[in-house]
């Protein structure tokens, strides 16, 4: 089986990274923030039909997290700001971070899952042989 992308078809990385369709490679992959258009304006590809789900959401957040907190430790460890500041610095940061990581993350299992044609698995009775 050939998994390398088609004409037209950017690779995984770059569809999820700027939010390109994975057929046609037009930046129309997201309606808001982080919710998938339901098709693609230019090739007219059914993004519903995929099935992204919330998986990267807990995986992400939480990682993400776990870096931002170990960074704000640091800083404060090294130069010891005012709690306003660590306001100021993380909650935005960190809500910017999450935001893209999940752009990024539903982006690349939308086009992974059109590039490798993934569907449901679906049971095959073998009769009586």
């Amino acid at each position: 089986m050939d998994n390398q992308p088609q004409k037209g078809q950017p690779p995984i990385a770059r569809a999820a990274l700027f939010g390109l369709c994975p057929q046609c490679g037009a930046q129309t992959l997201f309606e808001g923030p982080v919710k998938f258009a339901p098709r693609c304006r230019v090739c007219g590809l059914d993004f519903g039909s995929y099935n992204v789900g919330d998986g990267p959401a807990a995986f992400l957040t939480l990682i993400i997290g776990a870096l931002l907190v170990v960074i704000a430790l640091t800083l404060d460890a090294m130069v010891r700001p005012p709690i306003w500041v660590h306001v100021l610095l993380w909650v935005p940061l960190t809500a910017v971070a999450v935001v893209y990581g999940l752009r990024v993350g539903k982006g690349a299992l939308l086009a992974s899952e059109h590039q490798r044609q993934a569907a449901e698995g679906r049971r095959v009775d073998k009769g009586d042989d």
